[in-house]
C-alpha cells in the first residue's frame, strides 16, 4: 500500500491573491492536511516582513480560538496579522477590539447602551427607502443595461446608513468613506493611494496615532456638538456617557466608523454577486422573499466580509496537534471555516434555506460582532429591494476585488440589470 505524502502548505498570506478570488482550494488543502499551518510573513507591496503566524482553518478550531481569550489574546499583539510598531501598541490596545475580558466587557457594555436594537430598528424604514432609491437610480442610469452596483448602490447604502446611526452631518459623510478606505484598504494601491512613509522610508501603519489624528479630532468636535445639540443617535449617547475615560470616545468612533461601515460595505456587494451568479436561487428567493432571514446568513457564510483575525498565544499550548509557543501569532481564517464540511453539509453548495447555519462571519466568543443585528437588518432590507427592482441580474464582467488578506471587499461589481 502506497501512502501519499501530504501536499505542501499553501501560502494564504499574500494579499495580492485575494484580488483574484478567495483561495478556497488552498483552504481545503489546509483543512484536510494542515489545519494549523505555519505561514511565512514575507515583505509584500512595500510592507515589511514579519515573524510568521499559525493559520487556523477548521471550523471547530476557529471557534475554539475565538472563544478562549485566556489562551488566545486580542490584547497582547492586537488583532491584525502584521505587528504594530512597539511605540504604537499601547495606543492600539485602547480599542475595544484589541482588549480581553474583563476590560473588553466593560467597554462592550458601554457601547451596547448606544447600539440598541430599538434604535437600529427605527432605521429600517429609512434604509428601505434608501435602498429603493439607489436601485431605481442605478436602473435608470444604466448604460446598455449595465451598472456597477458597488459605486451606484452598495457603497452609498452602507455609508449613509452608518452616518445616520452615528449622527454625522450630511456635509461630513464623505469623511467616513475616506477614513474607511485609508484604514481597511491600506494594502490596495487603488484604495489607499500613495502610502505615507516614515523617516526610514517604511509605510506608516494606518492605525497609528499619527494616521488617526484627523479622525480623532473630528470625533471630539462632533461629540462637543452633540452635547449642545443632542439627537437620537449613537454619538449623542456616547458624548453624554460620563463613564468614558479619556480617549475612549475617539476609539469608539474609530471602531464604529471603520468596522460599522466596511462590514456592510463588503458583505452587501458580495451577497449581490452571489445571487447574480446563482440565478435559480435568486428566482426562488424572489418567489418566496420570506426566506430572506435564512438567506442573509447563507450569503454571509458564502461571502464573509472579514477574512482573518489575529490572536496571540498567552502561554504554550496545543491546537490540532501543533505545539504553539507563548507569543506566537494565531490567525483564524473565517472563509475557510465557513466551507468546512465537518461543520456544514455540502458547504460548497449555496442553500438559502440552510438552517442551522453556524458560520463565523461575525466571529464568535466575547468579540462576536456588536453590530451584527444592524448589519443583518441592512442586508435584509437591501436584498428585499433588489428582488423587487432587479428581475434577473447577471454578472456583466469580472468584479474588482480588494487587494487584502483582511477584508473580503469588492471595489466594483458590473451587473446587467435590464
Amino acid at each position: 500500500m502506497t501512502v501519499r505524502p501530504a501536499p505542501p502548505v499553501p501560502d494564504v498570506f499574500d494579499p495580492r491573491q485575494y484580488a483574484v478570488g478567495v483561495p478556497y482550494a488552498a483552504y481545503r488543502v489546509l483543512r484536510d492536511h494542515h489545519p494549523v499551518a505555519w505561514q511565512e510573513e514575507h515583505e509584500v507591496l512595500g510592507w515589511p516582513g514579519g515573524a510568521g503566524f499559525w493559520a487556523v482553518s477548521r471550523h471547530a478550531d476557529v471557534v475554539r480560538v475565538l472563544k478562549d481569550s485566556a489562551t488566545y489574546s486580542s490584547h497582547l499583539g492586537a488583532t491584525q496579522i502584521r505587528d504594530p510598531e512597539p511605540d504604537d501598541l499601547p495606543f492600539i490596545r485602547r480599542m475595544m477590539l484589541n482588549q480581553d475580558p474583563p476590560d473588553h466587557g466593560r467597554l462592550r457594555r458601554m457601547v451596547s447602551r448606544a447600539f440598541t436594537p430599538g434604535r437600529v430598528d427605527r432605521f429600517a424604514v429609512v434604509a428601505s427607502e434608501r435602498a429603493r432609491n439607489l436601485f431605481s437610480r442605478a436602473s435608470e442610469t444604466a448604460t446598455d443595461g449595465m451598472v456597477d452596483l458597488v459605486s451606484a448602490v452598495t457603497d452609498d447604502y452602507a455609508l449613509l446608513n452608518l452616518a445616520d446611526l452615528l449622527g454625522v452631518p450630511d456635509a461630513d459623510r464623505g469623511l467616513l468613506l475616506h477614513w474607511t478606505r485609508r484604514v481597511i484598504g491600506y494594502q490596495d494601491p487603488d484604495e489607499a493611494g500613495v502610502p505615507v512613509l516614515d523617516t526610514d522610508g517604511k509605510p506608516v501603519n494606518p492605525r497609528s496615532p499619527a494616521m488617526l489624528r484627523d479622525m480623532f479630532a473630528y470625533a471630539r468636535q462632533l461629540a462637543a456638538y452633540k452635547r449642545e445639540h443632542p439627537a437620537d443617535d449613537v454619538m449623542t449617547t456616547l458624548a453624554h456617557d460620563a463613564e468614558l475615560a479619556d480617549g475612549e470616545l475617539e476609539m469608539f468612533f474609530f471602531l464604529l466608523t471603520v468596522a460599522g461601515n466596511d462590514t456592510v460595505r463588503s458583505a452587501a456587494p458580495g451577497g449581490l454577486l452571489t445571487l447574480a451568479e446563482h440565478p435559480r436561487a435568486y428566482e426562488r428567493l424572489r418567489a418566496d422573499p420570506d426566506q430572506l432571514g435564512t438567506a442573509v446568513d447563507e450569503l454571509l457564510r458564502w461571502h464573509p466580509p472579514v477574512l482573518t483575525f489575529r490572536r496571540t498565544a498567552r502561554h504554550d499550548t496545543e491546537l490540532a496537534g501543533r505545539r504553539i509557543r507563548a507569543g506566537d501569532k494565531v490567525v483564524v481564517l473565517h472563509a475557510a471555516a465557513n466551507r468546512d464540511e465537518r461543520a456544514f453539509d455540502s458547504p460548497d453548495l449555496l442553500d438559502l434555506s440552510r438552517a442551522p447555519n453556524p458560520h463565523v462571519s461575525f466571529g464568535d466568543g466575547p468579540h462576536v460582532c456588536l453590530g451584527a443585528h444592524f448589519a443583518r437588518l441592512q442586508l435584509r432590507v437591501l436584498y428585499r429591494e433588489a428582488l423587487r427592482v432587479l428581475p434577473a441580474p447577471r454578472v456583466a464582467g469580472a468584479p474588482g476585488r480588494l487587494v487584502s488578506n483582511f477584508i473580503n471587499g469588492l471595489k466594483s461589481l458590473p451587473v446587467q440589470v435590464t
